[in-house]
């Protein structure tokens, strides 16, 4: 593909001129190649300091060509690129040398020696960011990496805000008209039209724990402001079988009973944990027929009992980062679980379920390639075609790296699966507020993001992370800008009046909506309810209401 906003600030991002504007390490050659179909690209050779296997000092890492460019402080910077490496797979980092000389990870692939990647991603400039930088791709296997198609485009925060506005209202909302007849059929102008929101199409919800069971404050807390849940930990194995063969579902079932009565739907979470460190201990010692006995045993009880309740389960979860059931069961544990949990539930999305894929583009285990291998790997199993699978987001963020972010949901959203932001939080300091809304109005601004829950449980001794209230129930710094965004994603004009046409057009959020239509020339309003959403195009969705 050709270099997404023409390169931006890169020259020579096709490497049509040759080497223009690129420079190479010290010992390291490189060179223009063409394809078969005319395209040009960058090929380094020999870029590494000390091959692996030497018996020397430990090799540095493979480089790729760099270009020189100057820096903005308190500016967005979205990087992409096309790549590829000479050999085999390798994990390839882009990176920006910032004028302070620290080296910002601004994402990072599993590059291929059969075909393109594309890598999306990008970093912030600090204040102090200010002068010249550098921009180039490593990797710490010993490969040539082969780079086309680069491109780094500035954006002032404002700018990025203001995009972020943009594709938010185009994704969340739309405008539908909105006709009032009268008993002859006719238009009624200056009728007055009143607009209630009965239920936020966009879900926002929160974890939620067994403490709100006999807790009005919480429980009143809680359901006037979500609209999904998903049980912290009782759901999970260890929180309905903690002694073997002693199942106890008490808990969850409550649990599930309550967010029924108020109609908030409900994520499972989770069937199995990969990480070793979260099984239970009587699991550990087992042998392979004993633990291939207690996980059937798991999962046809705890799936069977709430098939059909659920939008979600969170299949195996983690299973990127941690592979429990891979190295007892083999390669194909997860796809088989999958499969086992879709043939008992028919209704609920099957989830991947991961942490770092947005948060951290260092960590070389949980990148948006890799869970995209991963979640093909699964769809592909013999048996698990008709199947209906989920991306899940946990999104536990220090300080978010919003262009990254964003380069890493667009590369998930070519999965075409709904994804949801599953455990969001943000560690505590002076600027969790600023964070935690970035976060989440970078969330709800991308398209392919289906749905947003918080990972803020109430505890009394404390919560995971970050709270939103404190033990009385009085919202916290971060629990006012939860309600201030649930508020402002829900704002609409309540009272119109039509005009001489009969019409009113309203910019709504997407929901469901009860209109009452009222008009001093008669004696009684009438109501009609309706659902907007991304179909309700004003020009295909004209809602007639005669009163």
């Amino acid at each position: 593909m050709k270099p997404l906003y023409k390169g931006g600030i890169i020259q020579n991002g096709e490497f049509n001129n040759g080497l223009m504007g690129w420079s190479t390490r010290r010992d390291i050659k490189a060179g223009i190649r063409k394809s078969a179909s005319g395209n040009k690209f960058a090929v380094v050779q020999g870029a590494r300091s000390s091959p692996l296997g030497t018996g020397g000092a430990a090799a540095s890492p493979s480089h790729s060509v760099y270009q020189k460019i100057q820096m903005k402080g308190d500016t967005h910077y979205s990087l992409s690129a096309w790549l590829r490496v000479s050999a085999g797979t390798a994990h390839v980092r882009a990176v920006v040398k910032a004028p302070n000389g620290e080296n910002i990870t601004a994402g990072a692939i599993d590059a291929q020696s059969g075909c393109w990647t594309m890598l999306k991603g990008g970093m912030t400039a600090r204040a102090y960011h200010y002068g010249q930088g550098e921009v180039f791709f490593e990797s710490d296997a010993p490969v040539d990496i082969w780079v086309d198609s680069v491109s780094l485009q500035p954006f002032s925060f404002e700018e990025w805000d203001a995009h972020a506005r943009q594709s938010a209202n185009k994704a969340r909302r739309s405008t539908v008209k909105i006709v009032a007849r009268g008993p002859d059929g006719q238009p009624m102008a200056n009728a007055n039209v009143s607009i209630q929101l009965l239920r936020a199409g966009f879900p926002f919800g929160n974890a939620m724990t067994k403490e709100i069971l006999g807790n009005p404050a919480y429980e009143k807390w809680f359901f006037s402001r979500f609209t999904v849940a998903t049980m912290e930990n009782e759901m999970k194995w260890y929180g309905t079988e903690w002694a073997q063969n002693q199942e106890d579902y008490r808990t969850p079932d409550a649990m599930m009973a309550l967010a029924q009565r108020y109609g908030v739907k409900v994520r499972g979470h989770n069937v199995f944990w990969d990480d070793q460190s979260s099984q239970l201990k009587w699991v550990m010692p087992m042998n392979l027929n004993q633990l291939k006995a207690a996980m059937q045993k798991r999962l046809k009880n705890v799936v069977s009992r709430y098939a059909g309740r659920l939008i979600h389960w969170d299949v195996v979860n983690e299973n990127l980062h941690f592979n429990f059931f891979e190295t007892k069961l083999g390669p194909n544990a997860s796809p088989l679980i999958y499969q086992q949990v879709g043939q008992i539930d028919h209704t609920a999305i099957l989830f991947m379920n991961e942490f770092n894929t947005l948060e951290q583009p260092m960590d070389p285990n949980g990148t948006p390639t890799k869970y995209v291998a991963k979640m093909k790997l699964i769809q592909g199993y013999p048996g698990n075609g008709g199947f209906k699978f989920g991306v899940g987001l946990e999104s536990h963020f220090t300080t978010p790296n919003l262009p990254y972010m964003r380069g890493a949901l667009d590369t998930l959203a070519q999965l075409k699966l709904p994804i949801w932001m599953t455990e969001v939080d943000v560690v505590k300091g002076p600027n969790q507020v600023k964070f935690l809304e970035q976060v989440l109005r970078e969330g709800y601004a991308h398209p392919g993001v289906q749905g947003i829950v918080m990972w803020a449980a109430w505890h009394p001794y404390g919560c995971y992370v970050m709270c939103l209230t404190d033990n009385s129930f009085k919202n916290l710094p971060v629990g006012d800008l939860v309600d201030k965004l649930i508020a402002e994603w829900k704002t609409h004009k309540t009272s119109p009046a039509t005009d001489a046409n009969g019409m009113v057009e309203l910019d709504l959020a997407h929901g469901d909506y009860k209109l009452t239509v009222d008009h001093p020339s008669q004696t009684t309003a009438v109501s009609h309810t309706m659902t907007v959403d991304a179909g309700s195009a004003a020009s295909e969705h004209i809602i007639s209401v005669k009163t």
